[in-house]
C-alpha cells in the first residue's frame, strides 16, 4: 500500500496575491500527516489562527506526489536504503 504523506506549512508572504515567502527561515512547519483528511484539519486550524493576517498563508503539500515509485532510484537515494 502506498503511503500518502502530506506536509502542512505556512508563513508570511511578500504579497497576498503571490506564493512567495517573506522569509524562508520563518516558515512554520505544522507537521507531516498520513492522509489528506488529517492534513486538512491541521491546515484549517493553522489558517484560522492567523485569519486576521492577510499576508499569512498555509499550504498542504502532497509529498507522495513528489515520488514516482515506478521510476528508477537515483544513485544517492539507493545509498540511503
Amino acid at each position: 500500500m502506498t503511503q500518502r504523506l502530506h506536509l502542512v506549512f505556512g508563513g508570511q508572504l511578500t504579497d497576498p496575491s503571490k506564493n512567495t515567502f517573506k522569509d524562508v527561515k520563518d516558515i512554520d512547519i505544522v507537521g507531516m500527516f498520513p492522509d489528506y483528511a488529517s492534513a486538512y484539519d491541521a491546515w484549517k486550524s493553522a489558517a484560522q489562527r492567523t485569519v486576521d493576517d492577510a499576508h499569512m498563508r498555509y499550504f498542504i503539500a502532497h509529498i507522495h506526489r513528489l515520488r514516482d515509485e515506478e521510476a528508477e532510484a537515483s544513485p544517492t537515494e539507493e545509498l540511503c536504503n
